[in-house]
């Protein structure tokens, strides 16, 4: 650290009006080019424009400064014949900012800053009035678009630091991954089983769907999604959908979570009134090999299963379409009925048999 750095941190000025002192002062009157400021000295001091920033900045000066404003100053230059005490603010700003990031890098902090620039290879970002720079490799990028950074405010951590080399190396990929972390403990701890929690579909698979649940991912099972069969989960869902869910189980070691869609609704089995040995009526929805799933009369969510065996009496293993098609509406027996295991049961050659 500097000397000028130390006096700057220790609140220490010099009111001795020479070149590296730090001084107070307040704005008196505007020019095109710069500030004239009173620092208490016999005559008023000029502070350029181009000194009030690190980042040069658009427009006239009034719109980055205003007459009555204190601020601290370093004199850049004597006054002498050739003109008066030159001062600077970007000097002091440079200053109490590297102080700023070096506490910030000792305390492992991430800072938020504004991208000033694409350049090759990445971006330059505005910390404290300091230039810092964010490589490609170090960016969470969408694509190649750096551009679509540019004036945006984001989240860093410092990676390297050289005040004297006036060096310093940023990473967002880090920041973001330490915030997604954070979230991801401070979720998965809010989560009991029976809430109702929203999410984003984040993936859909053959066996279900990721959602996203606010930094940590849960899966909802097919078996979770409807109290109807569905053939594939893309026939309900898609990435990107928000849906609100229940959390079926937490596993907070793991950071496993389950959830489902289907409680969030009332059980349909629950409300089926059937008895075993009694007649229904119902329409094939599938045949499978192993027999055929029968969509109950007057319940949309309910399929009982009629087995093979359970077809006909004239074959031990009957060609299935020759006696059903998928759409036909047909009558069954119900031969057992099991409620809380989503159980039904039927026969149709038994049907046919009390019919005939």
């Amino acid at each position: 650290m500097s000397e000028f750095e130390k006096l700057l941190k220790e609140g220490k000025y010099d009111y001795k009006f020479e070149q590296g002192s730090i001084v107070k002062g307040k704005i008196i009157y505007l020019e095109k080019d710069g500030a004239y400021v009173d620092i208490g000295a016999k005559s008023e001091a000029f502070l350029p424009y181009k000194e009030l920033t690190t980042f040069p900045r658009r427009g006239k000066i009034e719109e980055s400064i205003t007459i009555g404003e204190q601020h601290d100053f370093f004199i850049l230059k004597e006054e002498n014949e050739e003109g008066p005490t030159l001062l600077s603010i970007k000097k002091v700003n440079q200053a109490q900012g590297w102080n700023k990031l070096e506490e910030a890098k000792r305390s492992n902090e991430t800072i938020k800053g504004k991208v000033a620039s694409v350049v090759r290879g990445g971006l330059i970002v505005e910390l404290f009035g300091i230039k810092g720079f964010v490589p490609s490799s170090q960016l969470r990028l969408k694509g190649n678009n750096l551009d679509s950074f540019l004036d945006a405010d984001i989240a860093v951590k410092i990676l390297e630091l050289d005040p004297k080399t006036n060096k310093l190396i940023l990473s967002q990929k880090i920041a973001l991954m330490e915030e997604k972390a954070d979230l991801r403990e401070k979720t998965i701890q809010s989560l009991e089983s029976g809430q109702t929690v929203k999410g984003e579909v984040v993936r859909v698979t053959d066996f279900g769907a990721f959602v996203d649940l606010g930094g940590i991912d849960g899966l909802l099972p097919v078996s979770e999604f409807s109290w109807q069969r569905i053939n594939h989960p893309q026939e309900m869902l898609k990435v990107g959908q928000d849906i609100e869910l229940m959390v079926l189980k937490v596993e907070r070691d793991s950071g496993k979570i389950s959830l489902s869609l289907k409680r969030m609704q009332t059980d349909p089995w629950q409300e089926l009134s059937v008895q075993e040995g009694e007649t229904i009526k119902g329409k094939v929805s599938k045949i499978a090999s192993f027999g055929v799933f029968v969509q109950i009369e007057g319940h949309d969510h309910i399929e009982g299963l009629l087995p093979r065996s359970e077809i006909t009496s004239e074959s031990e293993a009957p060609e299935i379409e020759k006696y059903v098609k998928v759409g036909q509406e047909i009558s069954v027996l119900v031969k057992r009925f099991i409620p809380k295991e989503h159980r039904l049961s039927l026969s149709l050659k038994d049907a046919n048999a009390g019919n005939s």
